[in-house]
């Protein structure tokens, strides 16, 4: 039954006209003939041998010209292929030749003769077709009656269902007779291609594109054509109209293939495989193997497409050098991708490897240990190599990264100058054989012992490093301790009043975040009651300095009416301050440093923007240096630091952070009625009396 087609139809041009194929059921070839003849198709088909060109004994049949026609060979309901029909016209070749006593003796020929001249005619025609990658002969008996037997006229024709072909393939056609009276007959096609189907390719971007018409409906297939096992499409749509499909990169292998179908019963389903040749699909290819383990010693080249490659066991050395061949004496080994395999071992051992390698180029394309799971991580073995030969002339040759060095030999390796070692352990039965045959034999030799007797030295020499490192640590405990705390910082001032302490505690927090090592009386209320403000002041003082830190003399009003005291009088009256006031008690300590000039690189002042007046410090304390605060933070900070503080960036980063602590304490100090006038009016006039 005639059925639309719209896949030729396209690739017979761009307009979608429509093309009705013939449909044949079934997969049994078959034979007829033109009216009057009969004709026999042999079964299965025959060996194509044309033999030598014959004379032909009286009239016979010969081929005149083939035809060809494209069919459908459905073989279920919507499982068709496109199958070539050849029809072989026939005619008669030659006459009968009168006799030889007829012609000498000029009368007519005995009756009997003629009767040959009224007999039917009949020939076996071969039909030998040929399209990559198939190729076929079948043989056609075709017999001729009497009748229709004139010399030189055509008697018909026989018609041969069918060689199948696929889209855009060129088929070739000969026909002959056996014997073969004349020179075969020949005829070449080009099958349609598939002008509406292509590949693009823009850098790393591949696209599929389809160019038919909107209201085509058509399924699309993509597969991997293996050479082994049915095919198992692994993408698929039914699409409608033209498309344009984006493939990726990673997926191009060469035996990717499309397959196109119309969406209609009885459909011929066309393949092409566009990336057979395309470099880029190879190395793909080569990407996506993988070798499996197939315990105890078998392996596995899994990979979507065969490989024209080879495979050898190697040996890795736990260096991480390249892995040597075992090739001799073991062969190499033909790869069939997706089967199981096993070398002829006979131990395995985790230093096997294998490599495989393409056929084009024979370089390392895959390499995997492929029992080291099983059998652990690589060991430090001695891989020795036994040459074939009679039992007293047996070499040996250990297989090392220069190649294999003969036992007992002058070289300058390892095995050469363990030979005799290495020769004993494997007539001891140390050793473990691998392989053996008639060409020699593999035997793995542990190194442990050799190893560790060359390792001795370097181990005591590793912990003598270690004690002397250890010792120096212990040395640098204490610097490295005060490294990580920071400078040592004591902070004096006079309690005016509980919101001028709250400022100071700030200010004390703050700057152990920087970090450094803060002291305030604020902190050791317990310590001053136990040992009295002055003995505190000694003691705290005595450990600033020694450790390299300052003094801090943090100026207020009080502070300032305090030294002024002491300037005039020679101290304060006893009991005029609280039992908790170390500023009061250091003054006695303090102000010897400034008279004596023991005070620079020893005490730093400081007081805060708005609570007192520059001038107002007494000029005896400005012999060193004094900071505002938070105004002149990042100064404060730098002295306190030392020459081994921050960067100036971090420095500052660091003032910020102590600013905006400061900053409420200070605002609410401020705020306080009189606090604020106090620094006002301690001014130039008040603050320098000496």
């Amino acid at each position: 039954m005639p059925m639309p087609w719209f896949l030729l139809s396209l690739a017979l041009g761009r307009s979608p006209v429509v093309l009705s194929l013939e449909r044949l059921e079934g997969l049994q070839d078959a034979a007829r003939c033109s009216p009057g003849l009969s004709c026999h198709l042999w079964d299965g088909d025959v060996v194509c041998l044309p033999g030598s060109i014959v004379s032909a004994p009286g009239p016979v049949l010969v081929p005149t010209s083939l035809q060809t026609e494209l069919v459908r060979r459905c073989y279920q309901e919507t499982d068709c292929d496109l199958c070539v029909r050849v029809a072989v016209h026939l005619a008669v070749h030659g006459h009968w030749e009168k006799p030889e006593d007829e012609e000498k003796l000029g009368r007519a020929a005995d009756p009997e003769p003629e009767e040959p001249r009224n007999a039917s005619l009949q020939a076996q025609v071969v039909l030998s077709f040929q399209a990559y990658p198939t190729a076929r002969c079948v043989l056609l008996e075709v017999q001729v009656p009497a009748a229709l037997v004139q010399p030189g006229q055509s008697v018909g024709s026989v018609v041969f269902d069918c060689f199948e072909a696929a889209l855009g393939t060129e088929v070739q056609i000969w026909s002959y007779t056996q014997p073969r009276y004349q020179k075969e007959l020949n005829l070449t096609r080009q099958l349609p291609a598939l002008p509406w189907l292509s590949v693009t390719a823009d850098g790393d971007n591949v696209h599929l594109v389809l160019d038919v018409s909107e209201e085509q409906s058509f399924g699309l297939s993509l597969y991997w054509n293996q050479v082994q096992g049915p095919v198992k499409p692994w993408w698929h749509r039914n699409l409608t109209g033209p498309q344009t499909i984006p493939l990726n990169q990673t997926d191009i292998v060469p035996c990717l293939c499309i397959q196109a179908w119309p969406l209609e019963p009885d459909s011929v389903r066309t393949s092409i495989c566009p990336f057979t040749e395309d470099p880029r699909a190879h190395r793909n290819l080569w990407r996506a193997a993988r070798l499996q383990l197939l315990p105890p010693r078998g392996w596995r080249l899994d990979a979507p497409c065969s490989l024209h490659a080879q495979a050898t066991l190697c040996w890795q050395a736990p260096s991480r050098g390249p892995c040597q061949p075992l090739v001799p004496p073991l062969p190499r080994e033909n790869v069939t991708v997706n089967m199981a395999l096993e070398f002829p071992l006979l131990k395995g051992h985790p230093n096997l490897c294998v490599q495989v390698s393409s056929w084009e180029k024979m370089q390392l394309q895959l390499q995997e240990c492929l029992w080291a799971d099983s059998l652990g991580p690589l060991k430090d073995d001695m891989l020795l190599v036994e040459a074939g030969g009679p039992q007293d002339n047996r070499s040996f040759c250990a297989l090392e990264p220069s190649g294999c060095t003969p036992l007992l030999s002058r070289a300058s390796t390892r095995a050469a100058r363990l030979g005799e070692q290495l020769l004993q352990d494997l007539h001891s039965g140390q050793c473990l054989q691998l392989w053996d045959d008639d060409l020699g034999a593999l035997w793995a030799c542990p190194m442990d012992k050799y190893i560790h007797q060359r390792w001795v030295l370097v181990w005591l020499a590793c912990l003598l490093f270690a004690a002397a490192l250890f010792l120096l640590f212990l040395l640098k405990k204490d610097h490295v301790k005060a490294a990580a705390t920071g400078r040592a910082a004591l902070l004096l001032y006079s309690a005016d009043d509980a919101g001028f302490e709250r400022l100071v505690g700030a200010l004390a927090s703050a700057l152990c975040q920087v970090p450094l090592r803060v002291a305030v009386d604020l902190w050791s209320r317990r310590e001053l009651s136990a040992q009295g403000p002055l003995a505190w002041f000694h003691a705290q003082r005595r450990r600033t300095v020694q450790e390299g830190g300052l003094v801090v003399l943090i100026f207020s009003p009080g502070a300032v009416a305090l030294c002024h005291e002491w300037l005039q009088d020679a101290g304060p009256a006893p009991g005029a301050h609280g039992p908790h006031d170390a500023f009061a008690a250091s003054l006695s300590c303090v102000l010897p440093d400034f008279l004596q000039g023991r005070a620079p690189g020893r005490y730093v002042g400081a007081y805060f923007d708005g609570l007192l007046h520059a001038d107002a410090v007494p000029a005896l304390f400005r012999a060193v240096p004094v900071f505002s605060l938070p105004s002149q933070l990042p100064a404060f900070l730098g002295s306190l630091q030392g020459p081994r503080g921050p960067r100036p960036g971090r420095l500052g980063e660091r003032a910020e952070q102590v600013a905006r602590a400061l900053q409420p304490a200070l605002d609410s100090c401020l705020r306080t009625p009189g606090t604020a006038g106090m620094g006002r009016g301690m001014g130039p006039e008040a603050g320098d009396r000496t």
